[in-house]
């Protein structure tokens, strides 16, 4: 616990070493402790402008996209759920480590362009919320909302709790998620922003997307730290949700 409290009040306090490979960290930078090579190989695949999967050359749509649109309209991420990535995400998530969300959220931002109109999240079933303590996607979005100075609203909840997806198939995942959301009051936005921790098939927030079309949002991103396919979830054994 003192460990912990140490760490919150000093990660971005003390002299600036690059979190993953150690070494210092040059000023100015756009990330207080992660270097600009590291940066750069967190961050350099190519991806799917829409899905947010890997492709070989970026691409506004891929083909699977083309063939079988998601239901939003773009998706903007940091990386694959994988090394040091996925060590941030489980020590926000399941750890209490909840002052990561503002590490995770600076990997993000500089590749958010276009501000929507309003910033919301998945959000957890009120079990959970009071297990965990608090909302790692709240607070994701709160830190993004803060530097793209957007209004942020949960306008969500889960109305049933759910079984961890780590190893399921697209199918499973869709039946675990089925009738789990509501729209909990009225959105007169036209551009809404869904943040989220991790997304390996889209089974969490598609129905949130078809709640918010069926509102009449006609543009809907999702911003998320990782993306990650279906068969590197079964591999990593990733705990995602």
């Amino acid at each position: 616990m003192l460990t912990d409290w140490i760490g919150k009040y000093t990660t971005y306090l003390l002299p600036k070493h690059c979190d993953v490979c150690g070494l210092p960290i040059e000023k100015p930078h756009s990330h207080p402790i992660v270097c600009r090579i590291c940066l750069d190989v967190l961050t350099r695949q190519p991806r799917c402008l829409r899905c947010g999967l890997i492709v070989s050359i970026n691409s506004e749509q891929c083909g699977r996209c083309l063939v079988s649109p998601p239901p939003w309209s773009r998706l903007y991420c940091v990386g694959d759920y994988q090394q040091p990535l996925s060590s941030y995400i489980h020590r926000l998530k399941y750890s209490g480590q909840f002052w990561h969300a503002k590490t995770l959220a600076l990997l993000l931002i500089p590749y958010l362009k276009e501000k929507p109109d309003l910033i919301t999240f998945v959000p957890l079933h009120w079990q959970r919320f009071l297990y965990r303590g608090y909302n790692q996607s709240q607070h994701l979005a709160w830190e993004i909302s803060k530097s793209m100075q957007v209004n942020c609203r949960g306008v969500f909840r889960k109305a049933r709790a759910t079984v961890r997806q780590q190893g399921m198939t697209r199918q499973q995942r869709k039946r675990n998620v089925r009738q789990a959301f509501k729209l909990c009051q009225p959105v007169h936005f036209e551009h809404v922003a869904i943040v989220d921790d991790v997304l390996t098939t889209g089974s969490t927030v598609e129905p949130l997307c078809q709640a918010l079309r069926q509102n009449g949002v006609e543009r809907i991103d999702i911003y998320c730290i990782c993306r990650t396919s279906e068969s590197r979830d079964k591999l990593s054994g990733a705990n995602l949700i």
